[in-house]
């Protein structure tokens, strides 16, 4: 085995005139988030262990969209989902439309090691939250004032706003606000706004070469209540098994048709496809029009990313001392 790696995302599609200092702020986190996984896999702890610990991290600082500071639905509440999955035995664990849940990404291992499902959803996920004893508070906690002036923009323009991450503060000097977008995407032949980051991730190969990968997400801006993205579905947010981990990040319905964090690990086992060519075949040939982007590990020690979208708010590093955090290309 080549060793540990690391790699975290915090959304694939970056306003290209986002602020210097909120780059800054992102770059700060990625960075933290990085060294706690790294001290913790120079303690030996295990590849899944890792992957809770760094998203729970990334859900409790609200700079990026999961857990607190999670995109808000139209009715101007959170529900978050997130998944897990563990590569030895491919076991995983996922919730969705979760409101009071402080840390999605441990729920979703507890139903991954103490239920016999792989899948709760809403209010049953939630009885099963409290049930565990999991640290559970109220929705207000997830919504920032920031969020909710973006909603309010969307709102304004009738549409789902993915740049949410824009300060509102300035806004005039950013490409986000939606009535100024002149040729909106689309999402399943629908008009959307200007593409930004949705989501969070880690993906993580141990010093035994064992790999995990979790996701957690508050989804899409104004987002019609009851939608549930690629995040919390194995196979297409996340995935690992004995090759890779894989975490994704972008257009939910686009990386949802394309089943994007398997079909990494399927071209490496069967067209013997290294991690990174696996990574690039996918983004270049599997997201027809989508916008997306990924990090993943493979059993190796090695790392690799890609995207093709403005750029990507990622981290990565290895036991031989690379360590790297970016946006763009």
């Amino acid at each position: 085995m080549g060793g540990w790696a690391i790699a975290v995302h915090g959304g694939a599609g970056v306003d290209p005139n986002l602020p210097p200092h909120r780059q800054e702020e992102a770059k700060q986190l990625l960075t933290r988030c990085l060294n706690l996984g790294i001290s913790a896999l120079r303690s030996s702890l295990p590849a899944i262990d890792v992957v809770e610990l760094v998203v729970r991290e990334l859900e409790s600082d609200p700079l990026f969209n999961s857990g607190r500071g999670s995109a808000l639905t139209e009715k101007g509440t959170v529900e978050m989902e997130a998944s897990i999955m563990d590569g030895p035995k491919r076991r995983c664990g996922a919730v969705s439309g979760l409101t009071t849940v402080k840390n999605p990404i441990s729920l979703a291992r507890l139903v991954m090691e103490k239920s016999p499902h792989s899948y709760m959803a809403f209010s049953g996920a939630e009885e099963f939250a409290r049930k565990q004893g999991v640290e559970l508070v109220e929705n207000q906690y997830f919504i920032t004032e920031e969020n909710v002036v973006m909603l309010k923009l969307a709102k304004e323009a009738n549409s789902i706003l993915f740049d949410y991450r824009i300060p509102a503060v300035g806004l005039e000097t950013c490409s986000a606000g939606a009535a100024s977008v002149e040729a909106a995407l689309q999402m399943n032949g629908l008009p959307i706004s200007v593409y930004a980051p949705e989501t969070v991730g880690c993906v993580v190969v141990d010093g035994l070469g064992r790999c995990a990968a979790g996701t957690s997400t508050g989804g899409l801006m104004n987002k019609m209540s009851g939608r549930i993205g690629d995040s919390p579905l194995i196979g297409s947010g996340t995935y690992a098994g004995k090759l890779c981990g894989v975490s994704c990040t972008g257009e939910g319905e686009a990386i949802i048709r394309g089943t994007l964090a398997r079909d990494v690990a399927a071209v490496m086992e069967y067209k013997g496809l290294g991690l990174q060519e696996a990574v690039d075949f996918v983004i270049k040939d599997r997201l027809d029009e989508g916008k997306a982007g990924m990090i993943a590990v493979s059993n190796y020690g090695e790392v690799a990313y890609g995207f093709n979208t403005t750029g990507m708010f990622r981290g990565c590093a290895t036991e031989d001392g690379f360590m790297e955090v970016g946006i763009w290309e």
